[in-house]
């Protein structure tokens, strides 16, 4: 990268990309004590380094901006965000420190494991991006700009429930891989908080799907209405697709994801040529669902040889909260007659809502009171440990 700076480019563009392979290989080199503390389950300060990021990455070029600065202000992002993570983790109380050193054993096993598992990373990101492609390809930019909209909400639960969850699921599932017991309650629970927080999502963005178009994107694109609420089923089962492959990473079997990946490639491809070319971005949505659907089958059946679980406990009580939840909404929408659109959204949220939760408050009651008192034991721990590091302090 440097020499391609060098020869290729010059001015501004050559310091930015100068600057950006710095900054690149300096983050590259803090995720060996990111991965000891999510190894070690211990979030805290990885935690603090996201607040401190955040608000410095913010505030320091905006600040540059103003002042009338333009490609440092650019870089100044990067630039932040490497000088804090470098000052959390390899300065403040070192997490790890370096050192060289050769061993071959460790490194033909690195080199093993990583060669099993760079072919399903490969191709999660093709999976990623097959759908985009082929419609930008076959249906043209347009249809891509409502699809690509569609898949964005079908995605936001992912973002902003699973992925800090799939963030200490590794850890945990690494932690547990010798003890069979714990690691299907592990496993149980964190895609039970999933799935139920999926289906919640996935009915309440069907249900205000035209108000919620017309408000936040405006009417013009209200074509894209069908697509998105197909996506929908998308949204119900994409939260748990994190969290069920990190269990083969962390029993040392990457490889069955390879087998689950490649079956998703071909269903994926076979529905975008069949489904897609009848139905455009409508059935490019449903080949994408179907390719989640089987993939998820395909992990939790493999699954089963490393951890023990019910799928029917796990989708069965969500599947009757959800069927209630959205039948009352449109029951009340339909005794009361409402035209007004901000009362027709706050309806359908409180009552989905409520339904939603009470269904499943009643069905699961003994579930949630153990995860409850779990969770109240855990936080009762954490005081005790925060006031003995008070004490010392």
């Amino acid at each position: 990268m440097i020499g391609g700076a060098y020869l290729f480019t010059v001015g501004p563009l050559r310091v930015a990309l100068l600057f950006l392979t710095f900054t690149s290989f300096g983050m590259q080199l803090a995720q060996t004590p990111r991965l000891v503390l999510f190894r070690r389950v211990m979030h805290r300060r990885l935690a603090i380094l996201q607040i401190f990021n955040a608000a410095f990455t913010t505030l320091i070029p905006l600040g540059l901006a103003f002042q009338g600065v333009e490609l440092w202000a650019l870089l100044a992002t990067n630039i932040t965000e490497l000088l804090l993570t470098i000052f959390v983790l390899y300065i403040y109380h070192p997490v790890w420190r370096p050192r060289l050193a050769w061993s071959p054993e460790i490194v033909r096993y690195l080199l093993r494991f990583g060669s099993r598992n760079v072919w399903s990373t490969l191709l999660v990101k093709a999976l990623d991006r097959v759908d985009d492609l082929w419609t930008g390809y076959f249906l043209g930019k347009t249809a891509l700009g409502f699809y690509s909209r569609a898949y964005k909400f079908a995605t936001y639960p992912r973002q902003a429930l699973a992925a800090p969850i799939n963030s200490i699921a590794g850890g945990v599932y690494a932690e547990l891989k010798g003890d069979r017991l714990h690691l299907s309650q592990a496993f149980f629970r964190i895609n039970a908080i999933l799935v139920r927080t999926g289906f919640f999502f996935a009915g309440l963005l069907m249900l205000i799907g035209p108000e919620f178009i017309g408000i936040v994107l405006g009417p013009k694109w209200l074509p894209m209405l069908n697509t998105f609420r197909l996506m929908l089923i998308f949204t119900l089962f994409d939260p748990i697709k994190g969290t069920v492959d990190r269990v083969f990473i962390a029993v040392g079997k990457p490889e069955i994801l390879v087998k689950a990946k490649l079956i998703q490639l071909v269903v994926l491809l076979v529905g975008l040529f069949t489904l897609g070319t009848y139905f455009h971005i409508a059935g490019v949505a449903v080949a994408v669902n179907v390719m989640l659907v089987v993939g998820i089958s395909v992990l939790l059946r493999q699954a089963k040889t490393y951890v023990d679980f019910s799928a029917l406990k796990l989708f069965f009580f969500p599947g009757v909260a959800f069927g209630a939840a959205a039948g009352a909404v449109y029951a009340v929408l339909y005794f009361f007659k409402i035209s007004e659109v901000w009362h027709i959204v706050s309806i359908k949220i409180s009552v989905f809502g409520g339904a939603y939760f009470g269904v499943l408050i009643i069905s699961e009651c003994r579930q949630m009171k153990d995860m409850m008192t779990l969770l109240i034991r855990i936080l009762n721990k954490d005081k005790k440990k925060i006031a003995v590091v008070n004490q010392v302090i």
